[in-house]
């Protein structure tokens, strides 16, 4: 009876979770190998530059290329703010949040890259630091993969005051030793929990 049992509800856990986890695909595609495959008009990769942004609308939006990769790298902040957050803490600052902090981190963003001299070889990190560590992501050049600037946030224990979350970034220019203050958010006197819990 045990057995059966334990059949039902290995089979009731793999409906339960039927679609949520989705494995990783290899999106590249050979073209060299693919030539028969390919349109007579020719989508060839010649044809593309390096400024644009794959599966997104140029012309037919009237958006340039410049301001359709500034977009793409906007949500990237906002998604590895969130990422760095995780769930507990993120949904406590929700509000003043998205207000201020993402506002601001994408005000930067859009500074940096619009100021240096690019074709749009920006892009973002995708790994933030887990536990205790200050890194949310780095804004680098892709050809050279050097970081242009690293965005942080840093808890600090304020006595009789308790924690704030300080948001800040450092750049190239100065070899990455001044802050440049972002914002800051109060979290409580009790502990925060660690990053991306």
């Amino acid at each position: 009876m045990k057995l059966w049992i334990r059949k039902i509800a290995v089979v009731l856990v793999a409906i339960m979770t039927l679609g949520m986890y989705v494995p990783q695909m290899d999106i590249h595609t050979n073209a060299e190998n693919n030539k028969d495959a390919l349109s007579s008009k020719g989508d060839h990769l010649e044809d593309f530059s390096p400024k644009m942004v794959e599966d997104r609308p140029t012309e037919a939006t009237g958006l340039s290329t410049d301001s359709l990769h500034i977009d793409a790298l906007k949500k990237d902040v906002k998604a590895q703010t969130y990422t760095k957050l995780g769930p507990r803490i993120s949904e406590r600052l929700d509000d003043q949040f998205l207000a201020v902090i993402i506002k601001e981190m994408e005000t930067v963003v859009e500074t940096l890259v619009t100021e240096e001299d690019h074709d749009f070889y920006f892009g973002i990190t995708q790994q933030p630091t887990e536990g205790f560590g200050e890194k949310i992501f780095s804004v680098y050049d892709l050809r050279t993969n050097e970081d242009i600037a690293r965005f942080d946030v840093r808890r600090d224990n304020r006595p009789l005051e308790g924690y704030w979350f300080n948001f800040h970034y450092h750049l190239q220019e100065d070899n990455f030793v001044k802050h440049h203050e972002i914002g800051e958010i109060f979290w409580d006197k009790n502990t925060p929990p660690k990053w991306m819990a």
